[in-house]
């Protein structure tokens, strides 16, 4: 991805947040000379990777294949001695004609809540013992206290204040019903770990290669220096 791309997707979700009175820590805000200048005292935004967070997939189309979303709290599966929190919650923003790609996680179960905007699609499969999707098998799905079953590949719709609970080894993907608008997306969840707890449908990327055109608008949660000492 380009860094001008990256820098306006920051600023586009930045200004969604505002937009829904979702008001962000302050680490989020933080321009990247300051963190040059930030000692031992924001490790859990460093090793948590806490902020934000922009990706394509590998893909290059972030126009249709992408995502931008903040981490705002986090505990450690590999430090839970330091960072014993066992529950995460994220932002998500997704345009119009974006799809976050079909996926699920071996350890974390979540909550995903329409927390503004427009109508948010929500596809899920069941998944095979060889981790490949089941395309033909039904679906138990729960929204909002209900329990109910639907035909494998449904979208569910959600608009804002409902959610969906996924559990482990369900596969989802994330779309925008057309002609609504983008949605401000929110994740309750254990604690979250993107490098090892997720399972791509098809060959995917987690963070991008990054063509830096510009200076960085904001950090990416995996670009943070060092602490100074």
């Amino acid at each position: 991805m380009k860094r001008s791309e990256i820098n306006a997707a920051i600023r586009e979700m930045n200004a969604m947040c505002e937009k829904y009175a979702c008001y962000l820590p302050p680490f989020c805000h933080f321009a990247p000379e300051e963190w040059q200048e930030k000692g031992h005292d924001y490790d859990e935004v460093r090793d948590c990777m806490l902020g934000w967070d922009v990706t394509d997939y590998g893909y290059g189309k972030f126009h249709s294949q992408g995502t931008t979303l903040i981490t705002i709290r986090n505990g450690s599966r590999t430090m839970p001695d330091r960072y014993p929190k066992v529950y995460a919650e994220k932002l998500l923003y997704l345009r119009e004609g974006q799809v976050l790609i079909n996926h699920f996680h071996w350890f974390k179960t979540e909550d995903i809540i329409n927390r503004g905007g427009r109508t948010l699609l929500i596809r899920v499969y069941n998944a095979h013992d060889d981790e490949s999707v089941d395309y033909e098998s039904d679906v138990t799905v729960h929204t909002d206290g209900r329990e109910y079953t639907v035909p494998a590949g449904t979208q569910i719709r959600l608009t804002p204040g409902e959610s969906i609970y996924i559990p482990q080894r369900l596969y989802h993907d994330f779309s925008v019903e057309e002609g609504t608008g983008p949605v401000l997306i929110g994740e309750v969840s254990q604690c979250n770990d993107d490098n090892t707890d997720n399972r791509f449908a098809e060959p995917a990327g987690r963070f991008p290669e990054i063509e830096e055109d510009e200076a960085p608008y904001r950090l990416l949660c995996n670009e943070y220096p060092a602490a100074k000492d």
